[in-house]
């Protein structure tokens, strides 16, 4: 009789793992930044604040519930010192069945000769439209700067959807 019990348990418990199960996601995305103004705070030199929007193409798609990713637009706030810079922002998605999704990332930057030449950081969901409806999850990305002006991102993480 106390086999009845476990074995419950143990399917219950199995459903809620497989609920909430997350899927890998990898791709690379390259943006083009528009105009950069910074803002000099003038406490010391090279110290600014930025506020700059991309247009971003997936060179390498995620498939996120059977959709490929597909272009975006990146909003950042950057604090610039020096050759680093402290970075926060959302990435709104469109993908390919119109769908969408937005991130929200996280990271630092270092420049060479006042221009960006690396990225790094996380990101996390905010939410999403259609089938990426209440997507959950998150992961890291790492930028590096192209000599035409873009920038190629690697992003790997995981999602989940209710």
């Amino acid at each position: 009789m106390r086999i009845k019990p476990l074995v419950l348990f143990v399917g219950a418990l199995s459903l809620a793992v497989s609920a909430t199960a997350q899927t890998k996601v990898s791709g690379t995305i390259q943006c083009k930044a528009g105009d950069i103004k910074p803002v000099e705070i003038g406490d010391k030199p090279g110290h600014a604040y930025a506020i700059l929007q991309g247009d971003c193409t997936w060179t390498k798609p995620m498939e996120i519930a059977g959709v490929q990713t597909k272009s975006g637009t990146d909003t950042v706030a950057s604090e610039m010192s020096g050759n680093g810079s402290t970075d926060r922002g959302y990435h709104v998605d469109t993908m390919a069945n119109g769908d969408k999704f937005t991130v929200r990332f996280q990271g630092t930057g270092k420049s060479k000769d006042g221009k960006q030449a690396t990225g790094s950081g996380t990101w996390s969901f905010v939410d999403g439209t259609g089938k990426v409806k209440g997507i959950k999850g998150g992961g890291k990305y790492k930028s590096t700067a192209n000599p035409d002006g873009t920038t190629t991102t690697e992003v790997e993480g995981e999602y989940r959807l209710p």
